[in-house]
């Protein structure tokens, strides 16, 4: 069993949601994200995805790419993302799952990339630009790692198609909550539930959503029809706070603990 789909195991023996907050690697620095994913660990966060900032993001709002611009703009390199968490006690923490354009894996080498990925603590793979009908080479890489490839269906994902794409999963289902991109908004769509309870009949796998999410009363409409939750932009806008200069470090990632907290708190009701 894989860390990620242990995880998911004690999560339904306990009849809790999962909660995965997104982080920016490298916004404003890797000692921020590395304090961040620290605090996020201690508030009993379910898993966390870290987020490769890439020029070109096909699938992220503004705010997530606002972040991944000021990441790249104080030169951050992948290898600084490897070493940074690298440095963490993973082995304390949940599951680390990188969100990661696939030209990013394509460059360095799939294997290479992959490889190093597990070596520095990751437990899963998010790749939004790799088809699921031409990710078979990418999963054998991962999943003969021991880890998973978490695919992603949409709400204008055909049935037949989303057929295909969970036959290529594991770990989990991202099951986008909104057509668009990510960001933060005050409600989901009513037609989410009913294409969740449609994957539930098709799939064991967990169903988590995200797009959108962003405080505690959504989760109760998720409660009976998804395995968990993330979040995003509403971590990431916090973050950039820091970078406009209206808050430190310290008082970011408290802030941000504190935020998880009441997911957390949400989530495991």
């Amino acid at each position: 069993m894989t860390p990620i789909a242990a995880a998911f195991a004690a999560l339904k023996q306990s009849g809790h949601l999962a909660f995965m907050p997104f982080v920016t690697a490298g916004d404003p620095n890797m000692d921020c994200t590395r304090a961040l994913i620290r605090e996020l660990g201690g508030r009993g966060v379910d898993l966390i995805e870290v987020g490769f900032p890439y020029s070109d993001p096909i699938a992220d709002g503004p705010v997530i790419q606002a972040s991944y611009t000021r990441a790249l703009e104080n030169r951050l390199q992948i290898d600084d993302i490897f070493n940074g968490v690298d440095s963490l006690p993973t082995d304390e923490l949940p599951p680390l799952v990188a969100m990661a354009s696939y030209a990013l894996l394509f460059r360095r080498g799939v294997k290479s990339f992959v490889s190093r990925a597990v070596e520095a603590g990751f437990s899963g793979f998010i790749i939004p630009d790799l088809p699921a009908d031409e990710a078979a080479d990418v999963a054998a890489i991962v999943q003969g790692q021991g880890v998973d490839l978490i695919q992603l269906i949409s709400p204008t994902t055909p049935n037949e198609r989303a057929k295909k794409i969970l036959a290529a999963a594991s770990g989990f289902v991202y099951c986008i909550s909104v057509a668009g991109t990510t960001g933060v908004r005050d409600e989901l769509p009513p037609e989410l539930t009913g294409q969740l309870s449609w994957l539930r009949s098709q799939t064991d796998l967990p169903l988590a959503v995200g797009f959108g999410i962003s405080h505690p009363e959504q989760v109760d409409v998720l409660r009976d029809v998804a395995d968990g939750v993330i979040v995003g932009s509403a971590i990431v806008r916090q973050v950039e706070a820091i970078s406009r200069g209206e808050a430190t470090v310290e008082e970011a990632v408290a802030s941000i603990g504190e935020y998880a907290a009441t997911m957390v708190a949400a989530t495991h009701r």
